[in-house]
């Protein structure tokens, strides 16, 4: 009783752990990560069940933006900004004098043409919408092919996205913490509302409200799990309630498949309630971990590179996946591919071979671009921040603590 008593007293006494990462967290960003380049690799459409990542990486981002509002909004809003613009200006410098050197005349396009096609590259500097491009254009040498714009500049939906939530951050978590459940669910009635056909928003406008729509549940579920609300409802309840939802997801993506059959990101509907519900579970089972435990640990180095070099990854890896097509074309005139049969094998394994290369070219990308996500932080450049200091450090204070 007195050894009980005078450690207590001892634990109390103790200075409280310096607030740090959450392992976990960096986990799913990680994972995220990688099954949205696998996604845009292979395109499976099943990846979309299997792992639904813009709704984990939305809900992630909640949380931290939850954490970051403790500070005057104004000020979070303008650091958030900070972090996103400068990587998306140095991949608009790159890919906008491409798309007009490849014979894209904004001009003359249909899509964007005029006045309002002159504004609309604005998006390049704040995406407040989704930046314009060719649906076909040249590249230098035809490296790539005609579409490579709309697939390298496609995916930029996410930071249009991103940018809205973070500007509507401040109004949500007010409404969330006087109306947490009306906060949290309005976004998914109004996926009922749009992913139904009841209203339809047309337009690039239709396009971001859709977006609001499906992910804004994810994004104020990072809310709930940083203001605790969601550990309070009993696990057994949280699981089974979203077990329905997710039930329901599927249901309705049964009934309303698109071109590609179960990809959920041509089912608005669906989309909402499976991501919902798999955030649910992951973000109710969150054992917050300080270190990855176990065999995790040997992946702590691509983890913290993966979450230092988020933004980067994103904004690169679709080009990246075109650019080992004329790297692997290469292959085929070493001399040793001079038959039928070896061409033959290697036409049977180019996607294998894309998803080898498509790695190596990722870390270029973090060495040549990655830097920039520094700066924008206002931190010292890191070429490659895979924590390997912070784990030196971290192996020499335990060195020292020891006998």
């Amino acid at each position: 009783m007195t050894q009980d008593y005078a450690a207590g007293q001892r634990e109390a006494a103790a200075p409280p752990k310096a607030p740090g990462r959450d392992r976990y967290l960096d986990l799913l960003r990680s994972l995220a990560l990688v099954r949205v380049v696998l996604y845009h690799l292979f395109g499976w459409a099943w990846l979309t069940v299997l792992f639904p990542s813009m709704g984990v990486m939305f809900a992630l981002a909640g949380s931290l933006m939850a954490r970051s509002l403790n500070r005057p909004a104004l000020s979070v809003i303008r650091g958030r900004l900070r972090r996103l613009l400068p990587p998306l200006w140095a991949f608009g410098a790159v890919v906008l004098p491409l798309m007009f050197a490849g014979g894209w005349k904004l001009s003359e396009d249909p899509d964007h043409s005029g006045t309002w096609g002159l504004l609309e590259l604005v998006n390049y500097v704040v995406p407040i919408g989704a930046p314009p491009y060719p649906w076909e254009t040249g590249f230098p040498k035809d490296l790539l092919e005609s579409t490579w714009a709309d697939q390298a500049v496609g995916p930029l939906w996410y930071l249009r996205a991103y940018l809205w939530f973070v500007l509507l951050s401040p109004l949500l978590l007010w409404a969330f913490r006087r109306v947490p459940w009306a906060t949290l669910l309005a976004p998914l009635a109004l996926a009922a509302v749009v992913g139904t056909g009841v209203v339809t928003v047309p337009g690039e406008l239709g396009n971001a409200v859709t977006d609001f729509a499906v992910y804004g549940s994810c994004w104020v579920l990072g809310f709930a799990h940083h203001e605790g609300v969601l550990a309070k409802v009993p696990r057994y309840l949280a699981v089974s309630g979203s077990v329905l939802v997710m039930a329901f997801g599927l249901w309705w993506a049964s009934g309303h498949q698109g071109p590609d059959g179960w990809d959920l990101n041509d089912i608005p509907l669906a989309q909402a309630a499976w991501s919902f519900g798999f955030v649910v579970i992951l973000l109710q089972y969150s054992p917050s971990w300080q270190e990855l435990p176990g065999r995790l640990a040997r992946w702590d180095k691509l983890v913290t590179l993966s979450n230092n070099r988020a933004v980067t990854i994103y904004l690169w890896h679709n080009l990246l996946i075109m650019a080992t097509v004329p790297i692997i074309d290469q292959a085929y005139n070493l001399p040793f591919m001079q038959s039928d049969r070896a061409v033959a094998a290697l036409d049977a394994t180019d996607m294998l071979w894309m998803f080898v290369l498509v790695w190596p070219l990722i870390g270029v990308a973090i060495v040549a671009f990655g830097w920039i996500e520094d700066l924008a932080a206002k931190r010292r450049p890191r070429l490659w921040p895979n924590g390997s200091r912070r784990a030196r450090v971290r192996h020499a204070a335990s060195s020292a603590d020891g006998p």
